[in-house]
């Protein structure tokens, strides 16, 4: 009989990337180092490569979202499992009649795991949020809600309200799991806490020096419960969060587009809708990459040359490029891809009025935007209107290579990449072969 694995404790955290250890030196007994970040510096596709230790290319998840062609609409966030393609690390581990819980990882639900917990809050017709998570077994959030002495809060998950302390309920509701005598063998939790002041103020200001200590914070109580336990841990980043260029570091390529005559939109109520059923080129926006689709191959020189002629473009990938770079999914990434210059990220709108944005634009609406959108982390006026006004974002992500480094700590020292990181947990989660009859 094979030999069970270690129990595993695998904490993602949103944006933990090297610079911020450099910069910020945190009193912490982690003993972080560098690795080489995945080539998209994105969350979706990081934790994807982290669950399969897949490439982009293989696994499929090219963005946080992307367009749908089949429904000729894009969609970010979406939570279903099935869109990981790949067999995963652990399949081997439960195949052997070992455990795996999955902690507020995106596009986990439906995944075949013991143990599921993630926001999935419902929408009212009406409007409104009823504010609720998602848990397999069905009790487990409610069980956790009583353990922990208050329910998970969305509004501080994401929005203007988002905070570094929404991490505070993952960790104790984490603590609370390994404590259950039928805890899982191998946990994945994912801690955003992170990610919303570096974006406000940037990687290197005070507000990202406290974000960091508050993290750690959360982070230490987790990591010495695994070692108590005889548990083998891994933390590491996703992506690192690099500050945005002084003024306004937002690029519109719609805008580009539509100037000229190349993304089309209809207007109801005096509004601008995009029309993806004519327009001959888009893009699909995720902070520092963005995915332009061009239906006719003639007009891609066109538009390759209105893109490259934009300030703020740092690179455009074409298909054989993207496929060289094993990020290229046939049937969901763009003809072309746009890479942001240092400093500059890619904003989703294609209208240049106030008043020709559309209803979506002025609401804290993370799957009707063809893009992620930054300025939901800022009221608007008037509240509880969020941001239009990009010259706010100060730190952004997605560009991957030298200077991106992410911070990693624990299992796989000998990695030098996240890549390797993630082929590392995958052989240390396999079963040990049998020593003897």
């Amino acid at each position: 009989m094979n030999r069970p694995a270690t129990p595993i404790l695998v904490v993602v955290a949103a944006g933990l990337g090297w610079n911020l250890i450099e910069k910020h030196r945190p009193a912490t007994k982690i003993r972080f180092r560098p690795i080489a970040p995945g080539p998209l510096g994105l969350t979706c596709p990081a934790q994807a490569t982290l669950r399969t230790a897949l490439p982009p290319a293989k696994h499929g998840v090219v963005a946080s979202g992307w367009f749908h062609r089949d429904l000729a609409r894009p969609f970010f966030w979406e939570q279903s499992a099935t869109l990981v393609r790949g067999r995963r690390v652990w399949e081997e581990a439960r195949a052997a009649g070992q455990t795996v819980g999955m902690l507020f990882w995106q596009q986990s639900l439906g995944e075949r795991l013991d143990l599921v917990l993630s926001p999935k809050p419902i929408h009212r017709h009406h409007g409104g949020i009823v504010m609720d998570c998602y848990s397999r077994p069905e009790p487990l959030y409610a069980e956790l809600c009583a353990d922990v002495g208050r329910r998970f809060d969305l509004f501080h998950y994401w929005g203007p309200f988002a905070r570094t302390k929404v991490g505070r309920w993952i960790s104790a509701a984490t603590l609370r799991i390994l404590a259950r005598p039928d805890a899982p063998d191998h946990l994945f939790v994912y801690l955003p806490s992170l990610d919303y002041d570096l974006q406000r103020h940037g990687p290197d200001s005070p507000q990202a020096a406290a974000a960091l200590a508050e993290t750690l914070a959360q982070l230490e109580p987790l990591l010495a419960t695994a070692e108590a336990q005889g548990r083998a841990w891994l933390l590491t980043g996703d992506y690192a969060i690099e500050p945005v260029a002084p003024g306004d570091g937002a690029v519109f390529p719609n805008r580009t587009l539509r100037a000229a005559g190349l993304f089309q939109t209809r207007e109801t109520a005096r509004m601008l809708y995009p029309d993806f059923f004519t327009s001959r080129a888009f893009a699909v926006v995720d902070h520092q990459i963005a995915h332009v689709h061009v239906p006719e191959p003639a007009d891609q020189p066109r538009v390759h040359g209105l893109l490259a002629a934009e300030p703020g473009v740092g690179e455009i990938l074409d298909r054989a490029a993207q496929q060289e770079r094993g990020i290229y999914a046939a049937d969901r990434s763009g003809d072309l891809l746009l890479v942001a210059a240092p400093g500059r990220w890619f904003a989703y709108p294609w209208w240049t009025e106030p008043r020709q944005a559309p209803d979506y634009a002025h609401q804290m609406d993370i799957h009707n935007k063809p893009g992620f959108d930054p300025g939901e982390l800022f009221f608007g006026f008037p509240p509880p209107h969020v941001s239009q006004n990009t010259a706010k974002i100060r730190g952004t992500h997605g560009r991957s290579g030298p200077g991106h480094e992410l911070a990693a700590a624990g299992l796989g020292a000998e990695a030098r990449s996240f890549q390797e990181l993630a082929e590392i947990l995958r052989a240390r989660l396999a079963p040990s072969p049998p020593t003897g009859v």
